[in-house]
């Protein structure tokens, strides 16, 4: 069964102003994965927040949600909910082994503060760990670790 959110309820649950519980880990094979709010599956501050996917694994299959670059690269989209202004910068690194960096696409049309969708794009499947910051603010940044199959 494949959870449904439209992105007004999305933008609604991200507004409640229900922060993401401290950052915890469970063993996905060798990956730490980083797990959401179980109500909403949100993650993050009131400054930037996103929705991580359930269990923290993002599963790429003929059907589904994603896409696969040119390049062999895996994209998903992810929104964010900016508390502060300035436009979301990631950065990525794969943990279990090596791979190019992680790029995010996002549309600026959204102007500079709430909501923002984006895709994260992911070299190639495995464990990484992506920071994600808004504007300059050091306090806007988060970061969680998630397996991409």
């Amino acid at each position: 069964m494949r959870l449904r959110i439209t992105v007004p309820a999305l933008v609604l649950l991200m507004l409640t102003g229900h922060p993401a519980k401290a950052i915890q880990s469970q063993p996905s094979g060798l990956c730490g994965v980083t797990l959401s709010n179980a109500a909403d599956h949100s993650f993050g501050t009131p400054l930037l927040s996103t929705w991580l996917w359930p269990d923290g694994t993002i599963v790429f299959k003929p059907g589904g949600p994603g896409f696969v670059t040119g390049d062999g690269a895996l994209g998903m989209k992810f929104p964010w909910m900016r508390g502060v202004r300035g436009t979301v910068k990631i950065t990525g690194r794969r943990l279990d082994g090596a791979a190019g960096p992680i790029r995010l696409e996002a549309n600026d049309n959204y102007g500079e503060i709430g909501f923002q969708p984006s895709y994260v794009i992911f070299p190639k499947p495995g464990c990484w760990e992506v920071s994600a910051q808004v504007g300059e603010r050091a306090d806007s940044r988060i970061t969680f670790v998630t397996k991409v199959v």
